[in-house]
């Protein structure tokens, strides 16, 4: 790797290039993986349901991860970040921004799939609609304020990609923190872990599983849990004292998301792998459907 610009503070250079090599890996494999998805459902028409609208729009977050990782993993190649003050921020905005829908539309799907089998009620056109479109403004609005003050996005360790800065761990980071966890992972969490119990308990009972359900939870703590760990350790030490390697890891996890949710809702969902099957191959798989209920 041939560059004029000094490592980042902490890296050695071929720290700097396995972490780009891995932040490119995450970006290629997560687009590819969600794009499938998307056109899968845009093209088959057994696929457009109002249940898979909810993993098209989870798809659509994570490609939004993918190429925010892809972004960073060209900068760590150059070894800086060359768009800027304002790049950061822009760069910032839209990583956090699409991270937290990738999570609510996690649990959305975790909320939906409660309903097909516990419930057997079955999700409606207009409520997946408003629900996609309530993420995506909830989302944007907690994205949007450190722009204007409450919070601030800065560069990673690795000064190549920017996110929330948990470096001070100031009042007014702890202000914005604490509230912005709670309504967009905490509540998340919950609705992930209490659906899946209920899920796992039906399973027991019929003796007929469809998936397992303790995989989705585990990994969305895998891929998120360090991060979540990471911001509230600096709220209240200095995040600066951990080593910045270390510190890295929590946003090289978090960019497996797209892959893992991809492998988990469409390729591990029998009846969105058989249309995404059909999209390459032309062959339609005929896939048995649960018999719900409207409401």
């Amino acid at each position: 790797m041939v560059s004029s610009y000094p490592l980042p503070e902490g890296f050695s250079e071929f720290d700097v290039f396995s972490l780009g090599s891995c932040l490119l890996v995450e970006g290629l494999l997560g687009f590819f993986l969600n794009a499938v998805t998307m056109l899968a459902f845009l093209k088959v028409r057994e696929l457009r349901t109002p249940s898979n609208f909810l993993v098209f729009s989870l798809a659509m977050a994570d490609i939004g991860i993918s190429m925010n990782a892809t972004i960073a993993a060209f900068s760590s190649f150059l070894r800086y970040w060359p768009y800027g003050s304002d790049g950061c921020q822009t760069h910032g905005f839209q990583g956090f921004m699409t991270a937290l829908a990738s999570i609510h539309f996690v649990a959305a799907v975790a909320w939906d799939r409660y309903h097909q089998y516990c419930t057997r009620t079955k999700l409606q056109w207009s409520s997946a609609i408003t629900l996609a479109v309530f993420v995506w403004l909830f989302t944007a609005f907690w994205s949007a304020m450190p722009l204007i003050g409450w919070g601030e996005y800065d560069y990673e360790p690795l000064r190549t990609c920017c996110t929330l800065d948990y470096s001070k761990g100031d009042r007014n980071y702890v202000s914005y923190l604490v509230p912005m966890s709670i309504f967009n992972m905490g509540i998340q969490v919950f609705v992930v872990m209490s659906s899946y119990q209920s899920i796992a308990q039906k399973f027991k009972k019929t003796g007929n599983p469809r998936f397992n359900p303790n995989t989705p939870l585990k990994t969305m703590l895998f891929c998120w849990g360090p991060y979540g760990i990471l911001a509230f350790y600096a709220a209240v030490e200095n995040a600066n004292l951990v080593s910045p390697k270390l510190r890295m890891i929590a946003p090289i996890l978090a960019k497996t998301t797209p892959t893992f949710n991809a492998l988990l809702y469409a390729l591990g969902n029998e009846n969105y792998r058989g249309g995404i099957w059909q999209l390459i191959t032309g062959e339609k798989i005929d896939v048995p459907q649960i018999e719900n209920k409207s409401k």
